[in-house]
């Protein structure tokens, strides 16, 4: 079969195998249409054969036809892609939560290599790189001309080396230069504290580890209770960027006791595919607030989507970055593999995020400190050239900013969801009312 990913700027190819889908018997129009696109076909071989031939110094005709395959795809839309034997190789390290590099998520914008946000306590984060820095120059090699995968491969390396960035930032009079070494990211898909009374929980990504690590986070945190025991808990997706589709359910189903998690429809009606919740909440029914900002995208939009949609937590903090896709990937000859949008997800209200994202049920703005002010960090899949239009999409886009303070202290985001859970803080949103949950409709 083929496991679907629902990804922002990674993928994941993890044992599966090609599938192929039959629509019905092709009519006459479509023979025409076939007939026309071998007429395109034989003119792309010719071109081909013309550029390997004549064209002034020999070039690499792999890459020649790699990159007309990602032109394909690029042309449908931000996320679909080829990737080459080391870039899928990459996508299947990548999601078991540990890589090389820099320790930062980025996609492509305008030919740069845009940050959609360092990974705290990665050698990105700790040389100043932020969120919506453009990266125009890897090593002195112009990022113009590359494909995101190949931009990506050119940042990981060996760890323990160095390597020079050239950086493009709102704001700042001219480019910034930075050398950066390399490490060994590992990445904790899930961080924890306790608050004295209320449970914290923060999911950085959607990796393999996802659905165990919150687990063993409850565990802790429960233990770790005072002698009045936990009052509530907050479920932090701010700048997650997304990742595996079935742990985006696992995670939503642990706080969910029945109904429907998502949905995801594609192109065959018929071939609409349902996720449904278990009886069983990790938290006991316990009050949760769940925050989002720009940064919050893709699998940590199903997770908001379905708990506030279930009534089940009230989302707190600005509007989602609006992805609504996923990309299946599917295995290719010589371990190649092709990444392709072939779905759209809906939330249990029958809702598609696609260029809207979540709206909070409360609406708390997170200041932006001095040196950021008048700097653009704001993005949302809207912003994305050659996106897909969502059904719900309007004027205003998606998205809002991706900042979340360094100190928690500053974060008032937070300290909004502690008095709320606290009851020094009220608000119609909270606590949620069960009789409005899909189910119940």
């Amino acid at each position: 079969m083929i496991r679907k990913v629902s990804l922002l700027f990674a993928g994941a190819l993890m044992g599966a195998s090609a599938m192929s889908l039959v629509y019905g018997a092709p009519s006459s129009r479509a023979n025409a249409a076939d007939s026309d696109t071998y007429r395109q076909l034989a003119i792309f071989g010719d071109i081909f054969e013309r550029v390997r031939a004549q064209y002034v110094t020999p070039p690499e005709e792999k890459k020649l036809v790699e990159s007309a395959i990602n032109g394909m795809l690029t042309s449908l839309d931000p996320h679909s892609s080829y990737l080459n034997p080391d870039a899928a190789k990459d996508m299947r390290v990548q999601t078991k939560g540990e890589f090389g590099g820099l320790g930062i998520e980025v996609t492509m914008e305008n030919e740069l290599v845009k940050v959609i946000s360092p990974i705290e306590d990665t050698p990105a984060a700790r040389a100043g790189v932020l969120s919506g820095d453009l990266i125009a120059e890897i090593d002195g090699e112009e990022v113009r001309g590359l494909s995101l995968e190949e931009a990506v491969e050119k940042m990981r390396g060996a760890v323990n080396t160095p390597i020079d960035l050239t950086i493009i930032r709102s704001g700042a009079t001219e480019p910034i230069k930075l050398t950066i070494i390399r490490e060994t990211i590992k990445v904790r898909a899930v961080r924890f504290r306790v608050e004295n009374d209320i449970g914290y929980i923060k999911i950085n990504s959607f990796t393999e580890k996802a659905y165990g690590d919150l687990q063993a986070a409850i565990e802790s945190i429960k233990k770790q209770a005072p002698a009045g025991g936990i009052k509530g808990y907050i479920l932090d997706l701010r700048l997650n960027p997304g990742g595996l589709l079935d742990q985006a359910v696992s995670v939503s189903d642990a706080f969910l006791d029945r109904g429907e998690i998502v949905s995801t429809r594609g192109r065959d009606p018929a071939k609409t595919e349902r996720y449904d919740s278990r009886a069983g909440d990790l938290i006991d029914g316990k009050p949760l607030i769940v925050l989002v900002n720009g940064g919050s995208a893709s699998a940590s939009e199903i997770v908001a989507g379905a708990l506030q949609d279930h009534r089940r937590a009230t989302v707190l903090g600005t509007q989602s970055f609006g992805k609504g896709s996923v990309q299946s990937v599917i295995p290719l000859p010589e371990n190649g593999a092709l990444k392709l949008t072939t779905a759209l997800y809906y939330t249990p209200a029958g809702t598609s995020i696609q260029g809207k994202g979540i709206t909070p049920d409360i609406k708390v703005e997170q200041p932006l400190p001095e040196d950021l002010k008048g700097r653009d960090i704001t993005r949302g899949e809207s912003d994305l050239r050659g996106h897909i239009k969502g059904q719900q999409e309007g004027a205003e886009g998606s998205g809002s900013a991706a900042y979340v303070p360094p100190d928690p202290k500053d974060d008032l985001q937070i300290a909004f969801a502690l008095e709320l859970l606290r009851g020094q803080k009220t608000d119609a949103a909270f606590p949620p009312d069960p009789a409005k949950a899909v189910f119940n409709q």
